[in-house]
This record gives C-alpha cells, structure tokens and sequence, in this order.
C-alpha cells in the first residue's frame, strides 16, 4: 500500500520518448519522503509556452459566444469524438434556433408597424366618420336656413307688390 504523502504524479498526454504523436498517457509514481510537499502537475502536451492561447483555437460556430464554442475532441477518444460530434450538432441547431428567433422577432416588428397602420388608420377613418357627420348636419342647417330664406324673400316680395299697387 502507498502512502499518498509519498506519491509524486506527473502526467502527460504524449511521451516524447515513445514516439512522436502516439498519443499515450503516462502516469509515472515516484515515492518521495513525507515530510516534503506533495506536488501534482498535468500537462496537456509538450509544447513550450509559446503556444497560442485557447482564444486562438478556429472557431467551428464564429457567430456563436466563446463559451458556446464546441471544444476540439481528443482525435483518441471515440466518446471524446461522440460528444464533440453532439456538441457541434447541439451548436448547429441553436444557431438555427437563434437564426429563427431574428427571423420572427423581425416578423413581429413588421406587424406591429401594420397594426399601428391600422390602428392610424382606423383613427382617420373614425375622425372622416365624424367630419361627415358635421358635415352632414351642416348642410342640412344651411339647406333649412336657405328655403327660409326663400320662403322670407317671397313674403317680402309679395308686400313690396301689394305696396306697389296700392300706391
């Protein structure tokens, strides 16, 4: 049985003294004393530091948010492959989704526009209703006040005549 004060890990996904690309996993144990602190270290290749940050990494979705981003799988790893080929269908159909929802929300923008239309147009519509309305019953004052009119230059002209023969 080990102590795990005495165990030193070190891991690495590519040994370079197995050959170049094989792709292995190395776990190496060495017993230190216990008094010294225990350090575990990962590393996920053996490249120098100069590699590029993750940002660097193309993008397989570039409209979709860096979190959202399928990670690259391990090419090893059939479930790693799985989940990548998942992630990137998950990926595919939310950027359908997303594409969907600009699509209807530009949709609704329209019909607003055309209900404000027709709400404004509806209100002209009422506002025409009662000018022809006034309209309406203005004629019908002035048609009433004319054939007064009429009738009063009658009654004067029949006076005027009786003046007239009279005189």
């Amino acid at each position: 049985m080990v102590d795990s004060n005495q165990t030193r890990l070190h891991t690495n996904l590519e040994d370079p003294e197995e050959g170049q690309g094989s792709g292995a996993h190395m776990i190496s144990t060495a017993r230190v004393p216990a008094d010294k602190p225990v350090r575990i270290a990962f590393s996920l290749d053996n490249a120098a530091d100069d590699t590029p940050p993750e940002d660097a990494i193309p993008l397989a979705f570039p409209e979709l948010e860096q979190q959202l981003q399928p990670l690259p799988p391990c090419h090893d790893s059939v479930e790693s492959m799985r989940v990548y080929k998942q992630h990137c269908q998950i990926a595919e159909e939310y950027r359908e989704v997303r594409k969907e929802i600009a699509l209807l929300e530009e949709r609704k923008k329209e019909l607003i526009a055309k209900l404000d239309q027709a709400e404004k147009e509806k209100l002209d519509a009422a506002q025409l209703a009662r000018e022809f309305e006034a309209l309406t019953e203005e004629n019908r004052t002035l048609k009433l006040a004319q054939s007064q009119c009429v009738e009063q230059l009658e009654k004067l002209r029949i006076q005027y005549q009786k003046r007239q023969g009279s005189s």
